[in-house]
Parts: C-alpha cells; sequence; structure tokens
C-alpha cells in the first residue's frame, strides 16, 4: 500500500460496485480522490462507507460535457492537480438491434463513450503537468460481439480503440492512457441475473476460473495501472476476465484412453 500517496484522482460511476471499489483501493493507496455519480444520497452513502476525509464526491451526469467539465475543474479547483482519471461509468442497453430505440442507443452512447472523450479532453492539460494516467473502464464484450449487447460491444469497442489512439500520441508527453476489460464482476448491476439461476449457472460454467470476478479484483488493476510499477504501459488492454477471452471456445476437458 502506499503506491500513490499525495496523488490526486478522479473516478467516474464510483458509488457502488467497480467503481467503488476502485475509489477505496485508490484511497488506500494514498491518493485524494474526488468521484462522482447521478445520486446525491448514494454518494453521501459511500462517501460513510469510505470513512476517508481524502475522498469527496460530485453529483454529474457523465452523458452532459459541461458537467463532466465541471467534474475535472472541480477536482483541479480542489486537489490543486490531476494525476489520475479512471472513466468508470457505464450503462448497458439490453437490446437486439431491430428493436434498439434511438433514445436507448444515444444514452447508452452518451454514457459509455462520450463521457470518455468529455472527460479525457479536459483532463489531458492538467495530466501533461503531472505526467498523469487515465485508466479507461472498458470490458470483454468490446473484443468480441455480445449478441444481446450490440451498443454495449460497440461503445466499449470504441473505447478500446480511443485508449489506444490517445496513448500512441500523448505517451510522447508522459501521459500514460490504458484500458482494463473486465469479464463478469458481481456487482449491483449482475445482481438480477440471481433471478436466472440456470442462466448464471451456465455463463459461469463459461468461465475457465468457474467463478465470476470481484470488484476489489479490477481495483487491484487500476491500482497497478495508477503506480510507477506501469511505467512502460502505454496503450495496453488489459484483460481481467477469469480466462474466458483466452479460450477457442473448444471443449476444455478432453478424455484420454
Amino acid at each position: 500500500m502506499g503506491r500513490l500517496d499525495g496523488k490526486a484522482a478522479i473516478v467516474t460511476g464510483g458509488t457502488d460496485g467497480i467503481g467503488y471499489a476502485i475509489v477505496k483501493r485508490l484511497l488506500d493507496e494514498g491518493t485524494s480522490v474526488l468521484f462522482c455519480g447521478r445520486s446525491q444520497d448514494r454518494g453521501d452513502a459511500a462517501l460513510a462507507r469510505l470513512g476517508s476525509d481524502r475522498a469527496r464526491f460530485m453529483v454529474t451526469d457523465v452523458a452532459e460535457e459541461a458537467e463532466v467539465e465541471a467534474l475535472i475543474a472541480g477536482a483541479v479547483e480542489h486537489f490543486g492537480k490531476l494525476d489520475i482519471i479512471v472513466n468508470n461509468a457505464a450503462v448497458a442497453a439490453v437490446a437486439l438491434i431491430e428493436e434498439h430505440s434511438t433514445e436507448a442507443w444515444r444514452r447508452s452512447n452518451a454514457v459509455n463513450y462520450d463521457s470518455v472523450f468529455f472527460a479525457s479532453r479536459a483532463a489531458i492539460p492538467h495530466l501533461r503537468k503531472t505526467k498523469g494516467t487515465i485508466i479507461n473502464i472498458a470490458s470483454i464484450s468490446g473484443l468480441g460481439g455480445e449478441g444481446a449487447y450490440p451498443s454495449y460491444s460497440a461503445q466499449k469497442g470504441a473505447v478500446i480503440q480511443l485508449t489506444r489512439a490517445m496513448a500512441v500520441y500523448h505517451a510522447r508527453e508522459g501521459i500514460r492512457i490504458n484500458a482494463i476489460c473486465p469479464g463478469f464482476i458481481e456487482t449491483p448491476a449482475t445482481d438480477a441475473f440471481k433471478a436466472l439461476p440456470d442462466l448464471l449457472e451456465s455463463w459461469i460454467e463459461g468461465i475457465p476460473a468457474q467463478r465470476p470476478g470481484q470488484p476489489e479484483e479490477i481495483a487491484s488493476v487500476v491500482a497497478f495501472l495508477a503506480s510507477d510499477d506501469a511505467s512502460f504501459m502505454h496503450g495496453s488492454i488489459v484483460v481481467a476476465d477469469g480466462g474466458v477471452s483466452a479460450s477457442s471456445g473448444q471443449p476444455t476437458q478432453v478424455p484420454l484412453g
């Protein structure tokens, strides 16, 4: 612990799930963190659980350009600098293309992809001063198509490519930009699958590790990427999915003899 002492960070979508675990881990590592969400009540509850005077919350709709810019400005004003930004906020629209409403498409695109653009554009001038880092939370859904989540797959794929494109240029300025692709992680967002035990069992059987991941496991990867231990990583897409994307899809247990 303490690899990030004195650093200042922003985490979007930090009131629960992966985002909350990231906020907590960064605090444990010595960072001061401004995190955001759309609900003041949920933000206050998260602050109470965290119990740290280095944590701050700001109501922000990351789909709105002006609100994201205000978030970045607020962090710099309060902390005096910005070293780390974790673009974590996301929504998943479950709909086939022919059934997908334009409203849901545009809203999910704004949260999942536009927000990364808004935040990165506003943060880079400050990160240039601190030789800071951007960590984007993408998904293995951006590495392969998800039949029931076509918009989510497209948007997370775009986040991966934006990460690479920004990293190629800004590496020369000392800004490190990387992305993490989680697989199935147990969060409040995935609790709905508990009502579908057969589907959940089938899903877990498809994970070579034979279990879902935990938010803290993704937070550990964030802490690594934010630290000097990852000093030569620029444009890396780090997969944390229990082995799902490593599989060819062939049976893993072949009887012998």
